[in-house]
Protein backbone atom coordinates (compact mmCIF):
# COMPACT_ATOMS: atom_id res chain seq x y z
CA UNK A 1 0.00 0.00 0.00
CA UNK A 2 1.99 3.02 -1.56
CA UNK A 3 -0.18 5.68 0.81
CA UNK A 4 1.67 8.71 -0.58
CA UNK A 5 0.79 7.38 -4.58
CA UNK A 6 -2.59 7.13 -3.59
CA UNK A 7 -2.85 10.58 -1.93
CA UNK A 8 -0.89 12.05 -5.04
CA UNK A 9 -3.34 10.17 -7.76
CA UNK A 10 -6.61 11.12 -5.08
CA UNK A 11 -5.27 15.21 -5.48
CA UNK A 12 -5.29 14.65 -9.34
CA UNK A 13 -8.37 13.87 -9.51
CA UNK A 14 -9.72 16.48 -7.12
CA UNK A 15 -8.08 18.73 -9.31
CA UNK A 16 -10.09 17.38 -12.27
CA UNK A 17 -13.27 17.71 -10.71
CA UNK A 18 -12.32 21.26 -9.46
CA UNK A 19 -11.37 22.50 -12.72
CA UNK A 20 -14.74 21.09 -14.18
CA UNK A 21 -16.71 23.29 -11.50
CA UNK A 22 -14.76 26.32 -12.11
CA UNK A 23 -13.09 26.14 -8.41
CA UNK A 24 -9.54 25.79 -7.15
CA UNK A 25 -8.31 22.50 -5.79
CA UNK A 26 -6.98 24.74 -2.45
CA UNK A 27 -10.43 25.24 -1.55
CA UNK A 28 -10.94 21.75 -0.80
CA UNK A 29 -9.53 20.17 1.97
CA UNK A 30 -8.84 16.45 2.35
CA UNK A 31 -9.97 14.69 5.66
CA UNK A 32 -8.12 11.60 5.63
CA UNK A 33 -10.81 8.60 7.58
CA UNK A 34 -8.18 6.85 9.70
CA UNK A 35 -11.00 4.63 11.73
CA UNK A 36 -9.50 0.84 11.49
CA UNK A 37 -5.80 2.75 10.35
CA UNK A 38 -2.52 2.32 12.43
CA UNK A 39 -0.47 5.08 13.73
CA UNK A 40 2.24 4.21 11.01
CA UNK A 41 -0.12 4.80 7.77
CA UNK A 42 -1.05 8.17 9.64
CA UNK A 43 2.24 9.20 9.66
CA UNK A 44 2.59 8.28 5.88
CA UNK A 45 -0.26 10.55 4.95
CA UNK A 46 1.13 13.25 7.00
CA UNK A 47 4.91 13.21 5.35
CA UNK A 48 2.39 12.88 1.87
CA UNK A 49 0.76 16.50 2.84
CA UNK A 50 -2.03 15.69 4.81
CA UNK A 51 -3.37 17.66 7.46
CA UNK A 52 -6.37 17.12 8.59
CA UNK A 53 -8.13 13.37 10.16
CA UNK A 54 -11.76 11.89 10.74
CA UNK A 55 -11.96 9.32 13.53
CA UNK A 56 -15.28 7.59 13.69
CA UNK A 57 -15.30 6.47 17.34
CA UNK A 58 -13.82 8.47 20.42
CA UNK A 59 -12.49 5.33 22.61
CA UNK A 60 -10.10 4.01 19.04
CA UNK A 61 -9.07 7.75 18.51
CA UNK A 62 -8.05 8.66 21.57
CA UNK A 63 -5.55 6.18 21.61
CA UNK A 64 -3.92 6.69 18.64
CA UNK A 65 -4.22 10.59 18.88
CA UNK A 66 -2.84 10.03 22.40
CA UNK A 67 -0.07 8.16 20.81
CA UNK A 68 1.08 10.76 17.90
CA UNK A 69 0.80 13.07 20.52
CA UNK A 70 3.30 11.84 22.71
CA UNK A 71 5.59 11.28 19.55
CA UNK A 72 4.97 15.17 18.55
CA UNK A 73 2.38 14.95 16.04
CA UNK A 74 -0.66 16.96 15.91
CA UNK A 75 -2.70 17.24 12.90
CA UNK A 76 -6.48 18.12 12.97
CA UNK A 77 -8.24 16.32 14.24
CA UNK A 78 -12.40 15.97 13.27
CA UNK A 79 -14.91 13.67 14.80
CA UNK A 80 -17.03 12.33 11.86
CA UNK A 81 -19.28 10.14 13.63
CA UNK A 82 -22.40 9.54 15.98
CA UNK A 83 -20.42 11.44 18.87
CA UNK A 84 -22.50 10.14 22.39
CA UNK A 85 -23.29 12.74 25.02
CA UNK A 86 -21.10 10.67 27.54
CA UNK A 87 -18.18 11.01 25.24
CA UNK A 88 -18.16 14.66 25.15
CA UNK A 89 -15.68 15.20 27.56
CA UNK A 90 -13.61 12.97 26.25
CA UNK A 91 -14.02 14.63 22.57
CA UNK A 92 -13.50 17.89 23.80
CA UNK A 93 -9.80 16.95 24.53
CA UNK A 94 -8.57 15.21 21.55
CA UNK A 95 -10.62 17.02 18.35
CA UNK A 96 -10.04 20.05 17.00
CA UNK A 97 -13.56 20.01 15.21
CA UNK A 98 -16.52 18.16 15.63
CA UNK A 99 -18.53 17.43 12.13
CA UNK A 100 -21.44 15.50 13.59
CA UNK A 101 -23.74 17.71 15.17
CA UNK A 102 -26.79 15.81 14.87
CA UNK A 103 -29.42 16.81 17.90
CA UNK A 104 -29.78 20.04 20.24
CA UNK A 105 -29.15 18.41 22.77
CA UNK A 106 -25.85 17.33 21.67
CA UNK A 107 -25.02 20.94 20.43
CA UNK A 108 -25.97 22.06 24.76
CA UNK A 109 -23.98 19.64 25.84
CA UNK A 110 -20.66 20.27 24.05
CA UNK A 111 -21.77 23.89 24.89
CA UNK A 112 -21.69 23.67 28.58
CA UNK A 113 -18.68 21.90 28.85
CA UNK A 114 -16.37 23.26 26.24
CA UNK A 115 -13.58 25.72 27.59
CA UNK A 116 -12.57 26.88 24.22
CA UNK A 117 -15.11 27.99 20.86
CA UNK A 118 -15.61 24.65 18.97
CA UNK A 119 -15.69 24.62 15.09
CA UNK A 120 -18.62 22.27 14.30
CA UNK A 121 -20.43 21.28 11.34
CA UNK A 122 -24.43 21.04 11.60
CA UNK A 123 -24.64 16.79 10.08
CA UNK A 124 -28.19 16.63 7.75
CA UNK A 125 -29.83 13.77 6.86
CA UNK A 126 -30.90 15.13 3.63
CA UNK A 127 -31.90 11.81 1.68
CA UNK A 128 -34.28 10.98 5.13
CA UNK A 129 -32.53 7.67 5.59
CA UNK A 130 -33.97 5.95 8.69
CA UNK A 131 -30.77 4.53 9.60
CA UNK A 132 -28.60 7.97 9.24
CA UNK A 133 -28.51 10.47 11.99
CA UNK A 134 -28.51 13.94 11.88
CA UNK A 135 -31.24 17.19 10.99
CA UNK A 136 -34.13 16.51 8.08
CA UNK A 137 -33.87 19.14 6.06
CA UNK A 138 -37.44 20.66 7.67
CA UNK A 139 -35.15 20.43 10.88
CA UNK A 140 -32.03 22.36 10.10
CA UNK A 141 -33.59 26.53 9.92
CA UNK A 142 -34.62 25.51 13.60
CA UNK A 143 -31.21 23.99 15.06
CA UNK A 144 -29.26 26.67 13.11
CA UNK A 145 -31.03 29.30 15.22
CA UNK A 146 -30.67 27.28 17.88
CA UNK A 147 -27.31 26.40 17.81
CA UNK A 148 -26.19 29.95 16.93
CA UNK A 149 -26.88 30.76 20.43
CA UNK A 150 -24.93 28.69 22.54
CA UNK A 151 -21.53 29.75 23.89
CA UNK A 152 -18.31 27.95 23.03
CA UNK A 153 -19.74 26.95 19.63
CA UNK A 154 -19.22 28.08 16.17
CA UNK A 155 -20.94 26.16 13.52
CA UNK A 156 -18.88 26.75 10.31
CA UNK A 157 -21.44 25.06 7.73
CA UNK A 158 -23.20 21.62 7.19
CA UNK A 159 -21.69 17.76 6.75
CA UNK A 160 -24.15 14.66 5.21
CA UNK A 161 -23.39 11.27 4.55
CA UNK A 162 -24.77 10.17 1.12
CA UNK A 163 -26.96 7.09 0.65
CA UNK A 164 -23.89 4.08 -0.60
CA UNK A 165 -25.44 3.83 -4.59
CA UNK A 166 -23.82 2.11 -7.86
CA UNK A 167 -23.92 4.99 -9.61
CA UNK A 168 -22.59 8.44 -8.12
CA UNK A 169 -24.37 10.34 -9.73
CA UNK A 170 -27.52 9.49 -8.65
CA UNK A 171 -26.53 11.04 -5.07
CA UNK A 172 -25.55 14.35 -7.21
CA UNK A 173 -29.22 16.00 -5.88
CA UNK A 174 -28.62 15.26 -1.99
CA UNK A 175 -25.21 17.06 -3.05
CA UNK A 176 -27.19 19.93 -4.61
CA UNK A 177 -29.47 20.33 -1.92
CA UNK A 178 -26.40 20.46 0.88
CA UNK A 179 -25.06 23.45 -1.02
CA UNK A 180 -28.63 24.97 -1.58
CA UNK A 181 -29.12 24.52 2.33
CA UNK A 182 -25.83 25.72 3.22
CA UNK A 183 -25.98 28.87 1.15
CA UNK A 184 -29.26 29.79 2.78
CA UNK A 185 -27.93 29.68 6.27
CA UNK A 186 -24.83 32.31 4.89
CA UNK A 187 -22.23 28.97 5.97
CA UNK A 188 -19.02 28.34 4.62
CA UNK A 189 -18.40 24.70 4.56
CA UNK A 190 -19.64 21.58 3.46
CA UNK A 191 -18.56 18.58 3.83
CA UNK A 192 -19.39 15.33 2.06
CA UNK A 193 -18.25 12.86 -0.57
CA UNK A 194 -16.55 9.96 0.29
CA UNK A 195 -14.41 7.77 -1.72
CA UNK A 196 -17.10 6.54 -3.57
CA UNK A 197 -18.53 9.62 -4.96
CA UNK A 198 -16.33 12.75 -3.92
CA UNK A 199 -15.35 14.13 -7.72
CA UNK A 200 -19.48 14.36 -7.45
CA UNK A 201 -19.08 16.10 -4.13
CA UNK A 202 -16.60 18.61 -5.51
CA UNK A 203 -18.50 19.26 -8.50
CA UNK A 204 -21.50 20.53 -6.22
CA UNK A 205 -19.52 22.42 -3.81
CA UNK A 206 -18.01 20.39 -1.31
CA UNK A 207 -14.86 22.16 0.71
CA UNK A 208 -14.21 19.02 2.97
CA UNK A 209 -13.95 15.28 1.58
CA UNK A 210 -14.16 12.82 3.74
CA UNK A 211 -11.29 10.06 1.97
CA UNK A 212 -10.59 6.21 3.60
CA UNK A 213 -10.51 3.33 1.31
CA UNK A 214 -8.83 5.47 -1.39
CA UNK A 215 -5.90 6.58 0.75
CA UNK A 216 -5.78 3.43 3.03
CA UNK A 217 -7.24 0.54 1.18
CA UNK A 218 -9.87 -1.54 2.57
CA UNK A 219 -10.06 -1.49 6.71
CA UNK A 220 -9.46 -4.78 8.03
Amino acid sequence: MDIAHNIEAVRERIARAASKAGRSPDDIMIVAVTKGVEESSILGAIEAGIKDFGENRVQEAERKIMRLSDQGVHPAWHMIGHLQRNKVQTALKIFDIIQSIDSIRLAQSISEQAERVVPVLLQANVAGEETKGGFGTDELREAVTEISRLPNLSIMGLMTIAPMVDNPEDVRPVFKELRRLRDSFGLEHLSMGMSNDFEIAIEEGATMVRLGRIIFGERQ
